[in-house]
Formats: C-alpha cells, sequence, structure tokens
C-alpha cells in the first residue's frame, strides 16, 4: 500500500504569514530566517462551532437572546471583561514572566470554585508547585480540579469526564495536538492547539481561559491568528515600580475596549484598587514647579493622573525631548504649539515629560496639562495643587473639547480639587459644588488663567 503524501507548507514562526515555498526573508513583517516548513492539516478534519450543516438565514429573522454572565469573583477583572465570564467565549491573557498571570487565573478559580466547576490545566508548572502558591496566597483549595497536561486530546478527555464550566490552559504556547508533527510553542502547534480548544469551548459552552507569552517587543507569541480567534484579549504590565499590576483589555466582542483595571502585588498575591485615582496622585506635601494634574479615560470610568515636566538648558547643543508614558511626537506638536501661539522660545531647552506611576496616556486630552506643565517648569512657577486640567489642543493654538468632560470633572470634585481649567465645550451649564471651573478656547487663554 502505497504511503499517503504529507502536506507540507511554509509559514513565519513571527507573523503567520504563508508562504508557496521557503525562502530566507519575510515580506509581512520583515523578519529574517523565521520561515519554517510546517505540516498541513486536511480542512475536513475539524468540524464546524456547531457540529452539523449550516443553513443561510435572512439577519431579521435571527432571533436575539441576551448574553447570560457570570461573576469571576473580582470586581476588576469583571470591569475589564465587560460585565463578567460569558458561557462559550475565550479570553486570551498575555504579559511579561512574572507580571501575575497564573496568579490572578488561580486566585480566580479558587473563588470560582465554590460554585462553578472548574479545571486548570497547567502544563508549565507541576500540580505540587501550584499547590504551594496557593497555600502561601491562603486561598480556598477544596474545589479546584487540576491538570498537569499538555496533550490537547488528553485535555478535551477529562474535560469530557469532568464537564467544567471554566477551563483555564496555562499556556497556549506548551500545548500540542498529536496529528501536528510540530515541537510545541511552533506557530502550527499553537495554531492547531487554539482551533481545536476554541472548538470545543463554542460546542460545549465553557468559558476557555488561555495564557499566552509575550515577545521582547511585548507583542503575544505565536501567529497571529491567535488573537483573531479568541473573544477577548488581556494584557497584563506592571507599573516601573512593580508594585501594581495593569489589565488592560484590547479586543472585547462583549464589552468595551480599553478597560483598565488595577491590582496591587501583596504577599497574598493580587488585590483589587477599588480607587486607582488616589495611589497615583500622592503628590509629596511641597508643590514644586512643573507639576499638574489631569484626567484621563480610561474605559468607562476617569483616572486622575500626575503630569511632571522638566525644562533645563540644553547641555549638548542639540535639545532633547523626551517623554516617558507620553507619545514623542505628541510632545514635539506641543512643544511647536507653545512656541507658535504661546510666543515661548524653546529652541534651546531639553525638555522631559513623565506621567506619575507609569501610567501611559493612550488619549489627546492630556494635551493642556501637558502645555501647562512645560510652562510651568520653563518660567520655574508654581501650580496650585488644587488644578485640575484637561483638554486637546490643535495646531492653530485652540484647545478642543473632549468626551465625558462633566464625569472627569466631578472626578476631580470628589478628590478636592477646586479649580479646573477646561475647554469651553467641556464646562458645564449646571454648577459643579465645590469646583471653579474656568472654559478657554484657545492656548493663550489657558496660559492667561494660570
Amino acid at each position: 500500500m502505497a504511503k499517503q503524501k504529507v502536506k507540507t507548507g511554509f509559514v513565519c514562526a513571527e507573523c503567520g504569514a504563508n508562504y508557496p515555498k521557503w525562502q530566507g526573508h519575510c515580506g509581512a513583517c520583515g523578519a529574517w530566517n523565521s520561515v519554517k516548513e510546517v505540516r498541513l492539516e486536511a480542512p475536513s478534519r475539524r468540524e464546524g462551532f456547531a457540529g452539523a450543516k449550516s443553513a443561510v438565514t435572512l439577519l431579521a429573522e435571527v432571533e436575539l437572546e441576551e448574553q447570560p454572565r457570570f461573576s469571576s469573583g473580582s470586581e476588576e477583572l469583571d470591569r475589564v471583561l465587560g460585565g463578567g465570564f460569558v458561557p462559550g467565549s475565550v479570553i486570551l491573557i498575555g504579559g511579561d514572566p512574572g507580571a501575575g498571570k497564573s496568579t490572578i487565573l488561580l486566585q480566580t478559580m479558587c473563588f470560582a470554585a465554590r460554585d462553578r466547576n472548574v479545571l486548570y490545566v497547567s502544563g508549565e508548572e507541576s500540580l505540587q508547585q501550584i499547590a504551594a502558591r496557593a497555600r502561601r496566597l491562603q486561598l480556598p483549595l477544596e474545589r479546584v480540579k487540576m491538570l498537569a497536561e499538555s496533550s490537547v486530546e488528553r485535555v478535551l478527555e477529562a474535560a469530557a469526564a469532568e464537564n467544567p464550566q471554566v477551563v483555564v490552559i496555562d499556556s497556549i504556547q506548551v500545548m500540542q495536538v498529536a496529528s501536528v508533527e510540530a515541537a510545541p510553542g511552533g506557530v502550527s502547534q499553537v495554531r492547531e492547539s487554539a482551533a481545536t480548544l476554541t472548538c470545543y469551548a463554542k460546542t460545549s459552552g465553557v468559558v476557555l481561559i488561555m495564557v499566552g507569552h509575550v515577545t521582547k517587543d511585548q507583542a503575544l507569541a505565536g501567529p497571529m491568528t491567535l488573537s483573531h480567534m479568541v473573544d477577548t484579549q488581556i494584557m497584563l504590565s506592571s507599573t516601573e515600580d512593580a508594585r501594581y499590576r495593569l489589565m488592560r483589555t484590547t479586543k472585547n466582542r462583549f464589552g468595551p475596549v480599553n478597560e483598565l483595571g488595577v491590582f496591587a502585588m501583596t504577599e497574598r498575591g493580587l488585590r483589587e484598587v477599588k480607587n486607582p485615582s488616589a495611589i497615583f496622585l500622592s503628590r509629596t506635601g511641597t508643590a514644586a514647579p512643573g507639576s499638574v494634574i489631569s484626567v484621563l479615560w480610561e474605559g468607562t470610568r476617569p483616572l486622575l493622573v500626575e503630569i511632571q515636566s522638566l525644562v533645563v538648558d540644553a547641555q549638548y547643543g542639540s535639545p532633547r525631548r523626551l517623554g516617558i508614558g507620553l507619545d514623542g511626537n505628541r510632545i514635539a506638536m506641543i512643544l511647536a504649539v507653545i512656541t507658535k501661539h504661546g510666543g515661548l522660545v524653546l529652541s534651546d531647552q531639553d525638555v522631559f515629560v513623565n506621567v506619575v506611576g507609569g501610567i501611559r496616556v493612550p488619549e489627546t486630552s492630556a494635551d493642556l496639562a501637558v502645555a501647562l506643565a512645560i510652562v510651568s517648569s520653563l518660567r520655574n512657577s508654581v501650580l496650585p495643587q488644587e488644578l485640575l486640567v484637561f483638554g486637546e489642543i490643535g495646531l492653530s493654538g485652540e484647545i478642543r473639547p473632549v468626551s465625558n468632560g462633566e464625569s472627569r470633572l466631578r472626578e476631580g470634585a470628589k478628590h478636592g480639587f477646586t479649580r479646573a481649567i477646561v475647554p469651553e465645550g467641556n464646562a458645564p451649564r449646571k454648577e459643579i459644588p465645590g469646583l471653579e471651573i474656568v472654559g478657554v478656547s484657545n492656548l493663550q487663554e489657558a496660559l492667561d488663567a494660570i
């Protein structure tokens, strides 16, 4: 009997791009020597999610059902997920080594096991290691079901026998499918393992949580198709002082994107931070030039942060512009606007801008706060500690309104701020008790206000 020919293809290990033959350079991501030969599986081997023949249906005839959710036991994790776990959803959690991915999932499963049937699958640690960590964190261990396995087929057999409602795979990079002739962690193994487990989650209604590794560039390791398969993708990172962990969604089919959850790393694991604004506003008692408070909008809530600036004479000819937590191109634009429309010369000054606490500013609402912090440091003038500033700066010097302006102002008033400089479009019609609001339309008006 003739041996069946095995079909192979060539896939980039960095980005997952496919090629008909081997080549040394990937044209999709630019990586060298990353194209590997992999075994291709026949497309008819894996059935669809429903396991039955599909039928064409009019969109208007589709019956809508409310997505049932249940809590993870953590308010911050529920916030990031958009309200809790959705049955049948697939969640991918990535982060640096030591960020706390396994810790937060172990804590979640221990508390969820009180009223849910859960299965924690570990392919990286032994059961003794996990049990030792759980006891050190003083977690309830009685009802958590554990499995140390890296074979997808054996994981599915155990899941069929236990019938869990939540399954954790730690991690997807060590899982392997027997029919794929490749080492664990390779593009083909990660893709096939994730696809098989995703199909199981969709057909059984199980919440599937997969842990993913990241590369040195903070991107998820493995093929890009991994991000497309999952319903929710979460990144877990630490602040610069390593005391806090920031959990942020980059994809969510069942809730808002870029929602932020804050946890504190303690001896007993990760603890929720109910009021994250308080930890990022730990200012010293003595006011200093170049410091101002702004309000960011993270997902569905405001977040108060301190923005600091330092302006000094250029020491090495060409002036430096350095931003930590801010886009460097945005800082250069703000400096140009200050020079053009504020009448201040900064061409011979080194400018450093920092967002305290290791927070990254993904929006433009901090433009006005950055500008006033730079002017404060340049003039060596202290701004009041009770001052709150936000607003977007345009190239012509205009101050543009930002979203959720009134909610930002109320958050500031709740934390004791008494004066706010904001865009005219964000000045509320009704007064906010205890808060004086100054609406400005351009940069010069803002400079006059301070």
